[in-house]
C-alpha cells in the first residue's frame, strides 16, 4: 500500500539550507545543501525541492549524519540525528539563498 504525500508533507521534509564553507564551494558547481527530515527519501526530496523553488533537480546525494554528543553539566546526552541532502540542479536553474537588498 503506497500512501501519496501531499504537497504540504513534502515541503515539511526540507528543514533549512546549510551555509558552510564547503556548501558555498558547492554552489559554484550548482549544488545546494539542505538539512532534511530523517524519514525523507530521495524521490520525496526531489519533489519537495522542485515544488518549493520551481527548479529541475538532476541528482541527489544523501548523508545520514551521526548524532552529536552534548554535555549539560555532569550529564551526557545526544542531539537528534539528522539527514543532509546535496541537490544538483540543471545547468540553467538556480536557487537564490541570499536575496539582494
Amino acid at each position: 500500500m503506497v500512501i501519496e504525500k501531499t504537497e504540504r508533507d513534502l515541503i515539511d521534509l526540507v528543514r533549512k539550507p546549510v551555509i558552510t564553507e564547503k556548501a558555498i564551494v558547492l554552489l559554484e558547481q550548482n549544488k545546494y545543501v539542505f538539512d532534511v527530515a530523517k524519514k525523507a527519501t530521495k524521490p520525496d526530496i526531489k519533489k519537495a525541492i522542485e515544488t518549493l523553488f520551481e527548479v529541475t533537480v538532476t541528482k541527489i546525494n544523501v548523508q545520514n549524519l551521526p548524532p552529536k554528543k552534548r554535555r549539560m553539566g555532569k550529564y551526557m546526552g545526544k542531539k537528534a540525528q539528522y539527514k543532509r541532502a546535496i541537490v544538483t540542479l540543471a545547468e540553467d536553474d538556480e536557487i537564490t539563498l541570499f536575496p539582494e537588498v
